[in-house]
């Protein structure tokens, strides 16, 4: 798919798990980011809180996090069921930069584009990283999470698939069309906005269906 190297993107994704607290508090990667940034809109008011952002090489902003509700932990208590028995409630918005191919900044290899796909793939990671089943052992969890990952990555390839749904909400007040799955782990989507940036989501314990999408007008208001 049009989106980074698998390589490339798992050490990304490694923003979708959980980074030190002052890594996750930082604002100054946000402020250093060419492209808007996306949460939740204003019909959401809950708690808000910084995640952490996703470099490049040359350190360019490529993409970033921001979380709504309860910080999650990884998650092995609730593991299927009604979304109302979810510990925590919580939703995180992955933005990410719509780039076309170029060339890496110091000239000597060619950097893929990103599309709904990244979007689809890193927000699927990210509720991985705060997931495993509850009857698992710790020692199994890696094992567990590499396999988990890459199923991530061959949904995230085929968002036209029987896996994905079509969920229409609005994005700067304008209805908008999302790729949409659920798991008994949460739910996952992904799709694009008219400023340049692919949006991720994922969450559980609060509905997708009732979610809006906006420009975050003061990245500061997350730290």
């Amino acid at each position: 798919m049009e989106t980074t190297s698998r390589a490339v993107a798992q050490a990304s994704a490694a923003e979708g798990g959980q980074p030190s607290p002052s890594a996750r508090r930082t604002v100054d990667g946000y402020l250093r980011a060419p492209f808007p940034w996306y949460g939740l809109d204003e019909a959401f008011t809950g708690r808000r809180w910084l995640m952490q952002v996703g470099t490049a090489a040359d350190e360019a902003v490529e993409h970033g996090s921001l979380g709504h509700g309860d910080e999650p932990s990884v998650r092995n208590e609730h593991v299927a069921g009604d979304e109302q028995d979810a510990k925590e409630k919580f939703a995180v918005v992955v933005t990410v930069a719509a780039n076309p191919v170029r060339r890496s900044a110091d000239g000597t290899g060619v950097l893929e584009a990103t599309s709904v796909s990244s979007a689809a793939w890193l927000a699927g990671v990210g509720l991985l990283s705060f997931t495993w089943p509850g009857q698992m052992d710790h020692s199994l969890r890696d094992d567990w999470l590499e396999q988990q990952t890459e199923t991530a990555w061959v949904l995230a390839d085929d968002l036209d698939g029987a896996d994905w749904s079509t969920l229409s909400l609005p994005v700067d007040g304008v209805p908008t069309s999302f790729h949409y799955r659920e798991s008994e782990f949460g739910w996952v989507l992904a799709g694009s906005t008219e400023q340049g940036v692919h949006l991720g989501a994922y969450g559980r314990g609060m509905s997708a269906y009732g979610l809006g999408f906006a420009v975050v007008k003061d990245i500061e208001a997350y730290s």
